[in-house]
């Protein structure tokens, strides 16, 4: 199981006003480097967390359909499936009717029931499905322990802006960041 980003989000979850207010900084010499700390902040929160914080449409590839009806989505909170498609033994996509589709996006992993589930002619990939994940087009949607976190995450990266490039963060996560966002990790065994 594979799970791509077809589009960006349009915005990230921390503007660059927050951000400069947390630091008390006035000047805009550091926007550029806060607008890539923030993104890199984003990622990083992202990954651990399996969570997608602004909405963005993903794309999930599948070999083959699993063994119960039941599909899981790590990514998430998933909103809506947009297509879902399967290739035939000749590689043409063959688009899946969704309709009466039973989706649970909350849950982690999000859980997805189709009414119809037609075979793939493909050994690898041969199943995709397009959907929307994130809590909401802003940061207003997005809980506000995550907000906390990745502002004092951005924060503690700009400390390091002398001794670590950008493209070499995150140097270090702050104090108090794995208890923020501890609540939204999925454990697993």
């Amino acid at each position: 199981m594979t799970i791509t980003e077809l589009l960006p989000p349009a915005v990230e979850p921390v503007t660059l006003a927050e951000v400069k207010a947390h630091l008390r900084l006035e000047t805009t010499e550091e926007d550029t480097l806060l607008a890539g700390l923030i993104r890199t902040a984003r990622l990083h929160l992202e990954s651990q967390t399996g969570l997608c914080l602004i909405s963005r449409l993903l794309r999930l590839y599948l070999d083959d359909w699993p063994e119960g009806r039941v599909i899981q989505i790590a990514r998430g909170p998933v909103q809506t499936i947009e297509i879902v498609t399967v290739y035939d033994a000749l590689g043409t996509p063959v688009e899946i009717d969704t309709a009466g589709y039973v989706l649970d996006g909350a849950a982690r992993p999000a859980r997805l029931v189709l009414p119809e589930r037609r075979a793939t002619g493909r050994a690898l990939n041969g199943i995709e499905i397009d959907f929307t994940a994130g809590f909401g087009e802003s940061g207003a949607d997005v809980p506000d322990t995550l907000k906390r976190a990745l502002t004092l995450h951005v924060a503690t990266m700009f400390e390091l802006r002398g001794v670590l490039s950008l493209d070499d963060q995150p140097g270090a996560v702050p104090q108090g960041y794995e208890r923020l966002i501890a609540p939204h990790c999925q454990r697993r065994l």
